[in-house]
């Protein structure tokens, strides 16, 4: 065997041996009674696990959107998801998942919590995420305030900070900057107010109405008033810069997911995988003897590096549904292999040599093994463009796995059946 094979070799090991070291989860973890130890290099980038595999909480928000006009619909509810994201992990909620969904005429906002067993001062926190809004022609009326609402609302903040008012009595204040947007509807609102008060409202409740003694360009406003002391200015002032809510929203739903029941889950499920691909790897063995010992390796290489993959993509939570997708890939996997062994063995019938058979056996394969993956990304493509939620992930996972299924049989299964046959044929 010569060095550059003995090097393709052992470069094919070493990259499945750490993989499989990486793929390892953060231990010591215990699966149907066999201890995994914990390994070093699990420890650079641990999973992210959904939350059916790991237990949490799932938090449905209706999105109140009867103020804001059509054009502006997908504007302010991609806004909204954006400023929940950065709120959820201002207050140390790890790996969230936010998504928006349709329900009928309705958007709703979903909030996955994955891992986290107490959830009441996340809820708290994006449930209070201030909704700011400016108001104008009040009066008042049952010794209510009662104004028609402006343009101008939260979203439109672009930073907050707090200052001392120190004319008579020090205040504090709270300092807003309006983006470019804001800044154009706030000289509007202020030039038709003039000598006219202008509500702020804080979640419906009005917290200051100064009179407008001009029209104010620049973008610049304050908050204040006797309502507004050191700490919650300081509050409001944290919530802001987080992000304020471009439209209200109303916890709908709660859903617990127990943590035991999803580590229980994931346990069988471990357990339940690594036995499916034994077997399979025992039926290759068994029908095809020593092919069927290079398929074995092959799969259980390329089960290690999807893992992996999986574990490297962004964002990445891995869920139930996604290992539905990882699961079929792996039928695609074994799949190709069996197509090459099969024509393989119609070339030998013919008359061709062991090599000459095998290699006919990939490339006439090949073909079928090339467009039914690739007709398989481009359904999963579809799938993770236009859908959400659970077949996103499913999507995913499939795409993802056919992907490392192509190249590892072009790479991989092939030079190694290449290497192995050719050497067989030399030693008899």
């Amino acid at each position: 065997m010569s060095i550059k094979k003995i090097l393709f070799l052992l470069s094919v090991v070493l990259i499945g041996a750490a993989a499989s070291l990486f793929i390892i989860p953060k231990g010591p973890i215990d699966v149907n009674g066999i201890k995994i130890p914990d390994v070093v290099l699990n420890r650079t980038l641990p999973w992210r696990l959904g939350l059916d595999l790991i237990g949490g909480t799932a938090l449905t928000y209706d999105i109140d959107l009867s103020g804001v006009e059509g054009s502006e619909v997908d504007a302010v509810v991609n806004g909204l998801k954006d400023v929940i994201e950065k709120r959820v992990n201002l207050y140390g909620v790890s790996e969230p998942r936010v998504r928006i969904v349709e329900k009928g005429d309705n958007r709703q906002v979903l909030v996955e919590l994955a891992g986290i067993k107490d959830v009441g001062d996340a809820v708290k926190e994006i449930g209070e995420t201030p909704f700011l809004d400016f108001r104008e022609n009040c009066s008042v009326s049952e010794e209510m305030l009662v104004c028609s609402e402006t343009e101008l609302t939260g979203r439109h903040v672009k930073k907050a900070s707090l200052a001392i008012d120190s004319r008579g009595v020090a205040v504090p204040v709270v300092e807003l900057e309006f983006n470019d947007e804001g800044a154009r509807f706030f000289e509007n609102v202020t030039e038709r107010n003039v000598g006219k008060p202008l509500a702020i409202f804080l979640d419906n409740e009005p917290i200051d109405a100064p009179i407008v003694s001009e029209k104010i360009i620049g973008g610049k406003a304050q908050i204040s008033g006797e309502g507004i002391t050191l700490e919650s200015a300081n509050k409001l002032v944290e919530r802001f810069n987080a992000g304020a809510l471009s439209a209200p929203i109303t916890l709908a739903n709660q859903r617990t997911v127990n943590a035991t029941a999803a580590e229980d889950s994931l346990a069988r499920i471990l357990f339940a995988g690594g036995v499916g691909i034994l077997l399979v790897m025992a039926f290759m063995i068994a029908f095809y003897r020593g092919k069927g010992f290079i398929a074995a390796f092959a799969l259980l290489f390329y089960v290690v590096v999807t893992l992996a993959v999986f574990k490297l993509i962004p964002g990445f939570a891995l869920s139930l549904a996604g290992i539905t997708g990882f699961i079929l890939s792996i039928g695609a996997a074994v799949d190709a292999n069996i197509l090459i062994f099969e024509r393989a063995k119609e070339e030998i019938k013919r008359g061709a040599q062991k090599v000459s058979a095998m290699e006919s056996g990939f490339r006439f394969a090949w073909n079928s093994i090339r467009d039914s993956n690739v007709s398989t990304i481009i359904t999963s493509l579809i799938l993770y463009s236009f859908t959400t939620s659970f077949v996103k992930g499913f999507a995913l996972t499939l795409m993802v796995g056919v992907i490392v299924n192509l190249l590892t049989t072009f790479f991989v299964t092939r030079n190694v059946l290449r290497i192995f046959t050719i050497r067989s044929k030399q030693s008899k």
